[in-house]
């Protein structure tokens, strides 16, 4: 990882501090020229105005250019024209199409998120957006036989060339799918769409996700008890939530880790990490409901060694074809990145390795705290990139309105994503309501409601998981 997320925190929080001393200076200059009494209401007007145009998490420019290097199966240029993309001819055939071209934000696009809408999908963008930027659809009868398609902007202006890539892929739900979800909601958020259509699947959750339960404290349970408490619903949570998408408690395990502890395992792999906030130190208690036998089962013991282990085991019993995880270099939770160095382990263990494909998923970034932009059911871009790195390949999994209903209702299962949000970021939503135009969904007020219930569910392709993936 580039740039480490906290350290960007770091910085945004310091420029927010300069932004506050400005503020501030601002007010006694104010209260100088126009009165004392001018102050409160132009510091209110200041704090409406940060909560409804700069409270946005991005930790670069939204003038910079997303860079990714492409390993699609075919490429092709176009010209845009008159609100229409111009085509030489009709598009080959592709199952997930990737449209590259630079876009700039006009003055509304600067207060009103920018947005393009293409055969009825919409993609958003940030705000003063003006870079080169990505948008991944399937692709449409539409596409496939016309030579001219029409695009709708709004906020924006396009600037040609506009580039497209194919992307040929299998239909994974028809393989054997082994999902890898650090934590309890991951499985669903990165890919209930797709688990959900599969005929064969099995879901790994690592962690018992028993951190930050302050909320538990307010039923008059000390800060243990209250872990423990959201461990043992988390845990429950892995194991009966798929049922909700068709995958039977048989097929679902719980490992039993404990929540940011993976990384600690890793740097020293003999040695157990029991819980940072429970007092817990033994995997066992959440396994209770599994259906297959590992080797962790033996002494309970939360170690690398074990965790690796368990992931072997279960690879070798399953024998998936494709395996589903986070990707280690965009996704920057440390429990996402150790889930699949801790997979790698594993399957260096493995002489036959029957995985003949892996997708990797993002279910967080470290520079943008709202991809993927936009309201809930809205398209997918590529997330915001500083560098190319490897060429990729990419599948989009689409989603119908009837599945996109019951992946969030599978959310709103979900303890940790049902819990009572902050009055400040309650009273900022209402402020971008009505001065930026934002939406978010009725199903639920957890951002992760608006950002992962979309159109589709975005995956990088890989047919190898070496240390540099």
């Amino acid at each position: 990882m580039k740039h480490d997320k906290t350290e960007l925190l770091r910085q945004h929080r310091r420029n927010k501090r300069m932004m506050l001393f400005a503020a501030a200076a601002m007010l006694l200059l104010s209260g100088v020229i126009a009165g004392w009494w001018f102050v409160p209401l132009f510091a209110l007007g200041l704090w409406l105005s940060h909560e409804a145009w700069f409270s946005d998490h991005l930790f670069y420019s939204p003038r910079s250019d997303y860079h990714f290097a492409l390993a699609g199966d075919w490429d092709r240029t176009a010209s845009i024209e008159s609100g229409q993309i111009k085509l030489a001819g009709p598009l080959p055939a592709a199952d997930t199409l990737v449209f590259s071209c630079r876009i700039e934000s006009n003055l509304a696009g600067h207060f009103l998120d920018p947005w393009l809408e293409i055969s009825g999908q919409r993609f958003h963008f940030e705000r003063g957006s003006r870079g080169q930027r990505h948008w991944v659809m399937q692709q449409t009868n539409e596409m496939a036989t016309a030579e001219n398609i029409k695009v709708h902007t709004h906020h924006c202006q396009l600037h040609g060339p506009l580039h497209i890539t194919g992307f040929r892929n299998p239909d994974f739900s028809e393989q054997r799918l082994l999902v890898l979800a650090p934590h309890a909601d991951d499985a669903e958020l990165a890919a209930f769409g797709l688990y959900q259509a599969a005929k064969d699947v099995m879901i790994v959750t690592l962690t018992q996700g028993e951190v930050e339960a302050g909320h538990y404290e307010t039923l008059g349970l000390d800060p243990a008890q209250a872990s423990r408490l959201k461990g043992r619903l988390r845990t429950w949570d892995s194991m009966a939530i798929p049922l909700w998408g068709n995958v039977p408690q048989t097929s679902c395990l719980q490992l039993g880790y404990y929540c940011m502890q993976l990384q600690s395992m890793q740097a020293a792999p003999e040695q157990s990490f029991g819980s940072r906030t429970s007092g817990e130190c033994d995997t066992r208690t959440a396994r209770q409901w599994n259906s297959l036998p590992l080797p962790g089962d033996a002494q309970g013991n939360p170690t690398w060694r074990n965790l690796v282990a368990d992931l072997a085991a279960i690879v070798r019993h399953f024998r998936p074809q494709v395996i589903i995880l986070p990707h280690p270099q965009i996704d920057p939770h440390p429990d996402h990145q150790a889930t699949s160095h801790a997979l790698q382990a594993a399957l260096q263990e493995i002489s036959d390795r029957p995985a003949s494909h892996f997708l990797l998923y993002a279910n967080h970034l470290h520079n943008n705290d709202r991809w993927p932009m936009g309201p809930a059911g809205g398209g997918i871009t590529l997330p915001p990139r500083s560098s190319a790195g490897q060429a990729e390949r990419f599948w989009l999994r689409p989603i119908s309105d009837a599945a996109q209903l019951d992946k969030a209702m599978a959310l709103a299962m979900h303890h940790d994503l049902t819990t009572p949000q902050p009055w400040k970021r309650a009273f900022r939503r209402k402020v971008q309501q009505l001065l930026a135009a934002r939406r978010w969904p009725r199903t639920g007020e957890n951002e992760f409601f608006r950002k992962a219930v979309r159109a589709g569910e975005l995956f990088s392709v890989h047919t190898t998981l070496d240390a540099e993936d």
